[in-house]
């Protein structure tokens, strides 16, 4: 496709940026050449332990990302395997095609959105057929940070989605033709069906080498259908399900709610909380098993239950 903004005057470019709504002119430029002012670090604990680090940028650099996400990004098309990041999303989407399957294999990226950098975001999602060269240098300035992808950014999601598009398809091509299930949330590849986990890893790493990736192998996870499979916390062996200790540890609170009453039981555990903050959790925690098992009648009785608790 012909480059049809190569010979754009500035006034041009100036009135293409104004199109895509992003804000005022004199303050994107302000902000875009002192871009390292806008970030504020953070650094918040895993649930698998460690530290995640995080680039929050400030009100007013995150109301020019959304615009960005809102006017430029919203508009591109991502792959069907990539099921995390995109309006609707639903952890259910990235584990149902994998359920009953004779073997599931789990792959992890290394720092994945480090991995994406300014290079890989101008010539993939802000590409030369669809935006001036200053309006490609101007947008990637605002979705990354020394170099890369800052994960904090609510651009950064979206983007990771559009990058990994060519490699997504590619793999879920192969995928294809080895009868073997793909998808992709975030960070986590998962593939499930029956096959030679070998080959598909060292299938996995060369493409991943190829897109500037790299492979977390102390991640790497082969579970075969006598194993408890899991993908994105949904257990896949026979039906979508919760995991058996998660239904057990709120069983275990509804059973000491009704053998005590509420505030006894959060006496007992030393509660500091308001006993309504303590229910909206239980709930919210009851609702995750029945998004997961809508046909749960033990869990739609506790759920019952809870409301009625909530209500008095």
């Amino acid at each position: 496709m012909a480059n049809v903004f190569k010979y754009c005057t500035k006034e041009q470019e100036i009135e293409f940026l104004k199109s895509l709504n992003l804000g005022n002119i004199r303050t994107l430029y302000s902000v875009s050449n002192h871009i390292q002012n806008h970030y504020d670090y953070l650094e918040i604990p895993k649930k698998s332990g460690g530290k995640r680090k995080l680039m929050m940028p400030d009100l007013l650099l995150k109301m020019i990302q959304q615009n960005i996400l809102k006017h430029v990004l919203y508009g591109f098309h991502i792959s069907s395997y990539a099921k995390a990041y995109y309006k609707g999303a639903d952890i259910l989407d990235n584990a149902i095609p994998h359920v009953n399957r004779e073997l599931l294999l789990k792959l992890d990226l290394k720092d994945f959105f480090h991995h994406i950098t300014f290079d890989m975001v101008k010539e993939l999602v802000f590409k030369e057929e669809y935006f001036p060269e200053s309006i490609r240098v101007l947008l990637t300035n605002f979705c990354c940070y020394q170099n890369t992808l800052p994960q904090g950014a609510p651009t950064s999601p979206t983007i990771s989605n559009i990058v990994m598009k060519e490699f997504d398809e590619c793999v879920g091509s192969w995928c294809r033709k080895q009868n073997i299930v793909y998808t992709r949330y975030s960070d986590d590849l998962t593939f499930s069906g029956n096959f030679d986990a070998f080959i598909v890893i060292q299938f996995i790493k060369e493409q991943l080498k190829e897109y500037g990736f790299e492979l977390n192998e102390r991640k790497i996870k082969l579970l075969t259908k006598s194993q408890r499979q899991s993908v994105t916390g949904v257990i896949i062996n026979q039906k979508p399900n919760t995991a058996r200790d998660y239904r057990k540890e709120i069983r275990k609170q509804i059973y000491y709610i009704k053998k005590y009453g509420i505030r006894e039981h959060l006496k007992k555990l030393n509660f500091d909380g308001d006993s309504s903050d303590y229910l909206k959790s239980l709930e919210g925690k009851i609702r995750f098993v029945l998004h997961i098992n809508a046909e749960n009648i033990e869990f739609q009785n506790y759920l019952k239950e809870i409301r009625n608790l909530e209500k008095k």
